[in-house]
Parts: C-alpha cells; sequence; structure tokens
C-alpha cells in the first residue's frame, strides 16, 4: 500500500495520478475478475482520505469540482473503453448474459467511487443541488449503454418469452435479471421499463396470440379452445411471478384475454358442435364453469351467455310443457292428476338442475340469475292442455300434503319440496289463481281430515308469507285456527250434551264451524233431512245458541260425512257416504221403491246434485240401490230399489260421489275478485294523486298488482268506465286522458 503523508497542499494531478488513479485501476481488475474481490478497510480509508483532503483544502486548492466531473469521467472511460466493446460482440442471449453481468459490475463500481468520493455528496454536492454521485454513476450506463443496446436487449428478451410459450426451456433467472435493469435502469422511474420495454412486449404478445386464436378456431372444439386459453392466462400469470414486472400483469392478461376469448366470443359460444347450448345440453359443468370463469369481467360475452343460457332453460321448459301436453292428449282425460304430477316434478327438478348452474357454474352472478328467473317465467306461465300451472302446481302441493298422495316422501324431504314449491311460485304471474286452488285444497284436506301433518300446513303458509305477503295467505291462516277452534268447540258440545239433560241423539255428531270470510264459498241447499238428521241439528242449534247469539248458522251438508249401517242379506256393511247420500238411502227404510221424482221432492235436492248422488249408489262400484232400466246413467224417468242382495269382501266400504270440475268456479271466483282487486287500486291510487293522466294510471295500477296477478290492459280500462260510471272517479271536459277523483 502507498504510504501517505500531508505536508501541505495537494496538487490536483499529484492528488489524481499518484492516488486516485491506481485505486480507480485496481477497481477495475476487481470487476474484470483478475484481483480479489474487493478492497480492505485500510485501502478505503486512504482513498477516502485523499478525496476528503482534496475537497477539504482552501481555495484555490479546493479540488471538488474537477474531482465531482473525473467522478463521470472514469466511469465513461471504462464504459466506452471496456463495457461496450465486449456487448457489442456479443448476440441474443449472450449479449443479455454479458448485459446483465456488466450492469452488476457496474453497480459494484458506483458503490465503491460513491464511498470513495462520499465526502462530495455530503457537502459540494448538496449545496449546489447536483445529482448524487450514485444517481450520476448509474446514469452513465443509462446513457451510454443503455441507450444503445435497449433495442437489442428488448428484441432478445421478447424472443426468449416467446421461446417459452412455445413451449421451449429458457433461462428464467437471465430474464428475470434483464427486466430488473430495465427496471432498476430508471432509477425510481417505470418509463424505461414500460416504454423501452413492456409497450413493445404488449405488442408483440397481441401479435403471437392473435396468430394462435386464428388457427385454434378452426383446429379445436370450444371445450377445448377454452382449456388451451386458460393455461395461456395461468402461464402469463406466471410469467409475472417469474420475471415481470407486478404492475405488467393487469395489462398482459387483458391483451391475452382479448386476443384469445374478446375477439371471438361469439364464434365459440356458438360453435355449431360444441358451444354452450351443447355444453348446457351434454351437462359439461366444468365446461360451463370454465366459460364463466373466462368471460365472467366481459359485460358483453356475459350477455351473450346469460342470452344463450335463458333461451336454453326456456327450451328445455317449453319441452316439459309439450309433453304433458301430448301426454294428456294420449290418455284422453285419464289420469289428468299422475300428469299433473309428473309435469310439476320435472319443472322441480329443472329448477334444481338449473340453479345449480347459477349457484356453482356462474357464481351466482346476477345477469344469469335474472335470465335464469326470466326462463322460467315464460314457461310457467303457458297453458298445459287448457290448465295453467297455477293449477299445477296447487294439485302437486296437495298431493304432497295430503295423506295417500301419490309421493310417500319423509317429513325432511316434504319439508324441501314445499321450499321448491314456494319458489316456484315465484315465476308464475297468476298467484291469486295458486292462492285460490290451493285454498279449495286446504280446505277439503283441513275438513276430511286428510293432511299428513299440521305442521307441514304451518310451514307452507310461513313460506308463502315470506314469499307473497301476509294477505296472501291471511284466510288460510284463518282456516287452520277454525279448524283448532271446532275441536274446542266439539268438545264443549260434548260437555253440553253429557251435562244436560238431553234427550239421546242416538248417533254421534261432530260439527265443524266456520268462519265464512276464511273458506271457500260452497254452494248451500235446503236439504230435507230424515228426522233423525233433523234432530241432530236442533240440539246443536240449542247449543250454539248458549254461545253466541249475534251469529248465525249456515248448513252445508255436501260437506257433511256420515257413516250408516246397511242390512243386507249375506252380511251387514258400514258405509261411509256423503250426507246427501245418506238422505236418499234413509228414505228407503220407509218404502221399497221410489222414482227419481219421489226422490227429488223428498229430498227437496237440484236435478245436478240429485243425479251425482243416484249416480253413485246405482252405477258405480258399489251398487247399494237397483235401478230401473239398467242402464249407466240415471234420468228423471228412473226407478229405485234398496239392492238387499248387494254384498263385498270388506265389512267397512266408503262410497264417493263423481268429482265435480270446481276449476271452472274456480276462475270465475278469481275473475270476480280480480274487478275488485283492480276497483280497490284505483281508488287508492286516484283518493292519493286526485288527479292522474290514464298511462299514469294504468302503471301504478298494474305495478301495485303485480305481485298477485298481471291485470289486462282492457280490464284496467274497463274498470276505469265502471267507477266513472258510479261517480267516484271523472274525466276532465278538457282533457280526457285525465281523471279526477271525487271525494
Amino acid at each position: 500500500m502507498t504510504v501517505y503523508g500531508k505536508s501541505g497542499p495537494i496538487e490536483f494531478n499529484v492528488g489524481w495520478s499518484e492516488f486516485m488513479e491506481k485505486g480507480i485501476s485496481r477497481l477495475k481488475t476487481i470487476l474484470d475478475g483478475n484481483e480479489g474481490t474487493s478492497f480492505s478497510s485500510e485501502e478505503y480509508m486512504f482513498l477516502y482520505t485523499i478525496i476528503f483532503d482534496m475537497c477539504t483544502q482552501k481555495p484555490p486548492f479546493d479540488h471538488s469540482q474537477k474531482l465531482y466531473e473525473k467522478y463521470k469521467e472514469c466511469i465513461n472511460e471504462y464504459i466506452m473503453i471496456t463495457v461496450l466493446p465486449s456487448l457489442r460482440k456479443k448476440h441474443n442471449e449472450f449479449m443479455l448474459m454479458e448485459l446483465v453481468k456488466r450492469w452488476s459490475n457496474h453497480k459494484v463500481m458506483v458503490r465503491w467511487l460513491s464511498r470513495f468520493f462520499s465526502y462530495l455528496d455530503r457537502y459540494y454536492i448538496a449545496r449546489r443541488s447536483l445529482p448524487l454521485l450514485k444517481e450520476a454513476g448509474l446514469k452513465c450506463f443509462q446513457d451510454l449503454v443503455h441507450q444503445e443496446l435497449k433495442s437489442k436487449a428488448r428484441d432478445a428478451v421478447i424472443n426468449l418469452i416467446n421461446q417459452e410459450r412455445e413451449g421451449e426451456q429458457i433461462d428464467r433467472a437471465l430474464l428475470k435479471n434483464v427486466i430488473d435493469l430495465f427496471i432498476e435502469i430508471g432509477m425510481g422511474s417505470m418509463d424505461y421499463y414500460e416504454k423501452g420495454f413492456q409497450d413493445a412486449m404488449l405488442i408483440d404478445t397481441s401479435a403471437f396470440y392473435s396468430r394462435k386464436a386464428s388457427n385454434w378456431i378452426v383446429q379445436y372444439s370450444c371445450p377445448v379452445y377454452m382449456l388451451k386459453a386458460e393455461e395461456c392466462l395461468n402461464k402469463e400469470r406466471e410469467r409475472v411471478s417469474y420475471y415481470l414486472h407486478s404492475s405488467t400483469e393487469t395489462i398482459l392478461l387483458e391483451k391475452v384475454h382479448k386476443e384469445l376469448l374478446v375477439v371471438y366470443t361469439n364464434q365459440l359460444l356458438e360453435k355449431e358442435h360444441s358451444g354452450l347450448h351443447i355444453l348446457l345440453k351434454n351437462d359439461k359443468v366444468e365446461d360451463v364453469t370454465r366459460i364463466y370463469r373466462l368471460f365472467h369481467k366481459n359485460t358483453k360475452a356475459l350477455e351473450l351467455i346469460a342470452n344463450m343460457f335463458k333461451q336454453h332453460v326456456n327450451s328445455e321448459g317449453m319441452i316439459l310443457v309439450q309433453q304433458a301436453e301430448d301426454a294428456v292428449g294420449n290418455k284422453a282425460g285419464n289420469a289428468g292428476g299422475a300428469q299433473e304430477q309428473v309435469f310439476m316434478r320435472k319443472v322441480i327438478e329443472l329448477h334444481d338442475k338449473y340453479l345449480g348452474y347459477v349457484k356453482k357454474c356462474f357464481s351466482e352472478n346476477f345477469l344469469i340469475h335474472k335470465a335464469f328467473k326470466e326462463a322460467f317465467e315464460i314457461f310457467c306461465n303457458k297453458a298445459v292442455a287448457g290448465s295453467s300451472c297455477a293449477e299445477f302446481l296447487a294439485s302437486y302441493t296437495d298431493d304432497i300434503l295430503k295423506k295417500g298422495g301419490s309421493q310417500k316422501l319423509s317429513d325432511e324431504v316434504i319439508e324441501e319440496t314445499l321450499e321448491k314449491v314456494v319458489n316456484l311460485l315465484a315465476y308464475i304471474s297468476e298467484k291469486d289463481l295458486f292462492a285460490e286452488f290451493y285454498r279449495k285444497k286446504l280446505s277439503r284436506r283441513l275438513l276430511f281430515d286428510r293432511s299428513v301433518s299440521d305442521d307441514h300446513e304451518r310451514s307452507i303458509l310461513t313460506k308463502l308469507k315470506q314469499q307473497c305477503g301476509t294477505q296472501f295467505t291471511s284466510k288460510m291462516e284463518g282456516m287452520i285456527t277454525d279448524l283448532t277452534l271446532a275441536k274446542e268447540n266439539q268438545n264443549h258440545f260434548q260437555e253440553y250434551l253429557n251435562n244436560r239433560q238431553v234427550a239421546s241423539l242416538g248417533m254421534d255428531l261432530t260439527v265443524t264451524v266456520l268462519t265464512t270470510g276464511f273458506w271457500p264459498v260452497y254452494k248451500s241447499s235446503d236439504l230435507n233431512l230424515p228426522a233423525e238428521m233433523v234432530k241432530c241439528v236442533e240440539v246443536f242449534k240449542k247449543f250454539y245458541q248458549t254461545k253466541t247469539k249475534s251469529r248465525k248458522l249456515t248448513w252445508i251438508y255436501s260437506l257433511g260425512t256420515c257413516n250408516l249401517k246397511g242390512n243386507f242379506e249375506q252380511k251387514s256393511i258400514e258405509l261411509i257416504l256423503g250426507t246427501y247420500q245418506a238422505a236418499a238411502l234413509l228414505l228407503f227404510n220407509d218404502a221399497d221403491r221410489l222414482s227419481y221424482s219421489d226422490i227429488k221432492i223428498q229430498l227437496n235436492l237440484a236435478d245436478e246434485d240429485l243425479v251425482r248422488l243416484l249416480q253413485s249408489l246405482s252405477c258405480a262400484k258399489y251398487k247399494i240401490l237397483n235401478k230401473s232400466p239398467n242402464t249407466r246413467s240415471v234420468s228423471p224417468n228412473d226407478y229405485f230399489e234398496f239392492n238387499s242382495k248387494f254384498t263385498d269382501r270388506m265389512r267397512r266400504i266408503k262410497i264417493p260421489l263423481p268429482s265435480v270440475d270446481e276449476k271452472k268456479k274456480v276462475v270465475e271466483d278469481v275473475e270476480k275478485d280480480r274487478r275488485y282487486n283492480v276497483d280497490a287500486s284505483l281508488v287508492r291510487i286516484m283518493k292519493s294523486r286526485k288527479i292522474l293522466g290514464y298511462q299514469q294510471l294504468l302503471m301504478e295500477c298494474v305495478e301495485q298488482l303485480s305481485p298477485l296477478f298481471k291485470p289486462d290492459v282492457k280490464l284496467i280500462k274497463k274498470r276505469i268506465e265502471d267507477l266513472i260510471a258510479r261517480d267516484y272517479l271523472e274525466r276532465d271536459e278538457e282533457n280526457p286522458n285525465m281523471f279526477k277523483y271525487l271525494a
């Protein structure tokens, strides 16, 4: 080591030539790998002290400015003489390797020189706001090496990336180091990386995947293409994690996504033998999930997927509708109930299936869920063989909840199925029609003790209330409450009979008292009851008057049941009958032969009801009465006799009345209620608004009533005219399309 002792001011040439040049030459030797790896602490302090002394001497011996210029000069000289010639000799990957090595050496050189010259940073540079030593040193490489080789290096890197995209093995560590150079050379700014490398790389990426996509779209099916596209996107993410800057990921993936997917969206999804329709048809869940995963951020693609999904689901639903129509037609009216059950089961299965797609494949995306809902709304509101889905759904629910239904389900499965029924109801526009059919069937389950479970009855009402509101279920809830009160009432009646000195009724009597407003409207008749039954009715009336004097009882005999003992020649058989049937049979205790007219006069029944009950007793499975002439239908000229020879292997038989198609009556009742609902809605709107135009009134009325049913515009117009006639509304004299509310 050179010994230095200060005896006076150091001349610049002496300090630089005799001491600093030697230290810098040794640094270059170290960088070229010809000597050691570092300076000792003594060597470092010696060189630092030289610079310190040369900068702290009094003018004119303060050499700070010259040293700052010399610092940059020696770095530039090394680059020009050593670095650039070595880089110019090499190409492609070898050039990149040399570039990385020279950049690494350059940083070492700048680090050591910055330490030797560090006194300049603290005082001279700081006072004059000059670039710091490290910055100035790195800028030398930036200006001389990077400016000359940036295009060459960029192209070499892009070439290596494309080789990797083609499946070749490359040196990722080398790429990482080169790209780090692009970032570091910016000294805090990303411009050198973005403009010097990233922009060109993205253009090349677009071109690369554009070529790939144009070939793949012809060669591969939609699922294979999507798989390849997903692999490409995953590999590009991997590249970012290995050697590209994290800020590149989003824009890089957008470019790849655009070229592979956005450009070919329609072609891919609509491919003839492998597009989305085919994948949905063949239940290719994984492939459908991949389609959504790759397109879920693309609004236009999502709209196309949603539309195709809607078309497919609607198509599947319409197939079920057509199958149901064909089945009903082939059966020619027989087993209609069974077809209802099959149809609704298939609709629920279809709903479960595609709701699974919405949740699992499409992550409950709003657009897809909306398309799914719209598809079900289309085919669930189609008529099936003259019946509506509202009626079918009510019948299906009745089959689940009644004893002896076609489906034998556990309590858990019943609850799950009821949940699905209520979900389906959301798609049906005629909810009021469902409610009326359901109420009719609920009344029969409750009155004839056919419900599987009271808990299930209450459970579905809770679900319906949550779906459709309190008003929707208020009558049904009242029906269930009535049955509970009726049981209590029957117990009180029994106590009344036991505690009072009432003559024996001669039979067991159970009366169910119902609230008129809750239950469907049933036809009442002035049936001439047999004396035995009259006595029972009178006793109950007296009992009821002890409970309340303000209510009037209306007896609905058509809903009653009666157990009679039939004494036949071979054996006695217990007959389970309707009240009408029982009253008719009891007439034969006093007469051997009665004509149709005799029975009609004695019972005081309408022909319609009389024909039904005589048909059930003389022409059906159990011929309790013999009819002459012996034909299959009942006419006013027929005569009837008690069939004493009748027998059956059972000791207890139920004789049902022929069923009556209540659909027409239900539809009429619903249409009547709709008129009332439209009237009420129009009056509510006009009462609050006072004056309103026709179109606005129409829109608000439809909006109010749509949760229950979709009112027909003609119906609303007709009800407006009716309200005008009844002085609830009036037209404005100057503008006939404006209406006023009359208080």
